[in-house]
């Protein structure tokens, strides 16, 4: 589990096997085993290197997401452990699709999301982009609208969500247990 809060932005040097630099200071305390959220994306830890980890993406992870496949930027996060501060909301790291900027304007982002997701964003609900977590100022059919303050822009790579440019989305976890529990008709 992930909160959503961005504890550093690394680097993609490598793809085949998957190779982050986690920066300066980066992600001290790194573990063989451990998850660590890479743009929205949960992953393990295979192995360290001297400036920061590997791990291996699955052909399913491939699939569900974008970044992972090319060098950049990335948002990073280590697990949740018990008793951490949950700043963000609860997010597991199993991105659900890739999410389309509509439009950028000052300080909002309105975006599209996969038809089949659209159902779970709610006003004021949380969603989680990129690894980063966000609330959901405004829901129209499959576009949805959230603010990006300068703080959000300064700490992540969400400046560079432009008009076209996608996202890794990942619905809100209490939406996808609501829907699995509630009688079909």
């Amino acid at each position: 589990m992930f909160t959503g809060i961005v504890q550093a932005v690394g680097r993609i040097v490598r793809t085949a096997p998957l190779e982050i630099d986690t920066g300066k200071p980066g992600l001290s305390g790194l573990a063989v085993g451990d998850s660590v959220s890479v743009q929205g994306a949960c992953l393990t830890v295979t192995r360290l290197t001297s400036n920061g980890f590997c791990a291996d993406v699955s052909a399913e992870t491939l699939a569900m997401t974008t970044g992972l496949d090319r060098r950049g930027p990335v948002n990073l996060e280590k697990a949740l452990r018990m008793g951490d501060s949950l700043g963000g909301h609860l997010v597991t790291g199993h991105v659900d699709g890739i999410a389309e900027v509509v439009r950028r304007d000052e300080g909002v982002v309105r975006l599209r999301a996969p038809q089949g997701l659209a159902r779970y964003i709610a006003r004021k609900g949380s969603v989680c982009l990129d690894g980063v977590s966000l609330t959901v100022n405004r829901v129209e059919g499959a576009e949805f609208e959230v603010n990006l303050i300068p703080h959000t822009l300064a700490v992540t790579t969400l400046s560079r969500l432009v008009p076209q440019a996608k996202a890794n989305i990942e619905i809100d976890l209490i939406a996808r247990y609501l829907e699995r529990m509630l009688p079909t008709a």
